[in-house]
């Protein structure tokens, strides 16, 4: 997974948002000024973010952008998805037809990478962005989608503890 800049400015622009919201509409010039992101670029991720249930427009005077859902209910997952990331490592592991496909290599490297998109996709999934704006502020709660669950969930959620204590630990 490559995260481009459309990905990493939709979730500053989404963090921003939420920081800056108190309850009232925050207009995108806004959040260009605050972000150093292009007001025209931010126009074209929010219209994505609209269709994808992420956030929603109000209009007219004080009008501008809020969340769609609360922030415990957007998960980083809903926003890359909504901007068109590919969030999945494996998704381009296909071979050409001047490949051989049918190798022990390629199945091996294959299955990994599929084991990696399946970790990648839960963990982004598990982490929303009131998560990442209860960490700014101090607070880290793990999402209640992560505890008590097992198998793969479990160890993201005891890779997230672990690097929470190690910031905690360093701050």
């Amino acid at each position: 997974m490559r995260l481009t800049s459309k990905g990493r400015y939709a979730v500053r622009a989404i963090l921003d948002l939420t920081f800056n919201s108190n309850g009232r509409p925050v207009r995108l010039q806004e959040i260009s000024e605050r972000q150093n992101i292009s007001l025209h670029y931010l126009e074209q991720l929010f219209r994505r973010l609209r269709k994808g249930s992420v956030v929603k427009s109000v209009r007219g005077p004080g009008g501008g952008y809020v969340l769609a859902r609360s922030m415990d209910e957007i998960s980083i997952k809903d926003v890359l998805v909504s901007v068109g990331e590919n969030i999945n490592p494996a998704r381009d592991l296909v071979g050409s037809g001047d490949l051989k496909s049918d190798t022990v290599e390629f199945l091996l490297t294959k299955t990994y990478f599929e084991n990696l998109g399946t970790i990648m996709q839960e963990y982004l999934t598990t982490t929303s962005v009131g998560d990442l704006v209860r960490k700014a502020r101090g607070t880290q709660e793990l999402p209640k989608a992560v505890e008590g669950v097992s198998g793969i969930s479990a160890s993201v959620a005891a890779a997230s503890r672990d690097n929470a204590k190690k910031e905690t630990d360093l701050s």
